[in-house]
């Protein structure tokens, strides 16, 4: 008899309930203990996951009402544009152009020489209309310069679309030939 044999057969009482134990350990954790960790691990996988999601969601909603009150305040901001920056009609848009262009021009020193106002017809179901203005001035540089640097912080809409400056006699003063451009309120039939 060998001597495993014989220390087997002399401590079996010992040995068999240790091997039976060892082996129900390794049966407990591949059946039980293994699965149950797997299945921990996908939760806290997922839990992370979740409050990744939430907070990206948060971040959306964050987005969406900011883009909502950015609207709101667009639509707010367009509305005052209409009812009170431009003018209501025509003659309006003339009276206003005109008489801010010839004060201004009294105002910087400068004379006032040619006016030519042209009405583009507008466009189909267009808000607003379009008067174009050329205007003719004289003076020197730095009355002129100061009269387009006041046109353009004027509270009046106008746009400058073109600016033009000539001297065709050295002993003549500068010629400013200014191209603007306002708009004007069309009716519609809803308003």
């Amino acid at each position: 008899m060998t001597l495993a044999k014989r220390i087997f057969h002399e401590k079996r009482l010992l040995i068999v309930p240790i091997v039976l134990g060892l082996v129900l350990n390794l049966a407990g954790y591949l059946f039980v203990v293994r699965p149950l960790a797997e299945k921990s691990a996908g939760v806290a996988d997922r839990a992370a996951a979740a409050r990744q999601a939430l907070a990206a969601a948060q971040r959306d909603e964050g987005v969406a009402r900011a883009l909502v009150t950015g609207t709101s305040r667009a639509g707010e901001e367009l509305t005052t544009f209409y009812g009170q920056v431009l003018p209501a009609d025509i003659p309006s848009a003339r009276r206003l152009t005109y008489l801010s262009f010839y004060h201004l021009a009294r105002k910087m020193n400068v004379k006032f020489l040619d006016r030519k106002i042209e009405v583009e017809p507008p466009q189909r179901d267009a808000r607003v209309g379009r008067l174009k203005i050329r205007t003719e001035l004289q003076g020197d540089y730095e009355n002129l310069r100061q009269f387009i640097y006041q046109l353009e912080s004027a509270p009046e809409f106008v746009i400058i679309d073109d600016v033009t400056l000539a001297q065709n006699d050295a002993t003549k003063p500068l010629t400013l030939t200014i191209e603007l451009s306002t708009y004007y309120r069309l009716e519609t039939n809803g308003d």
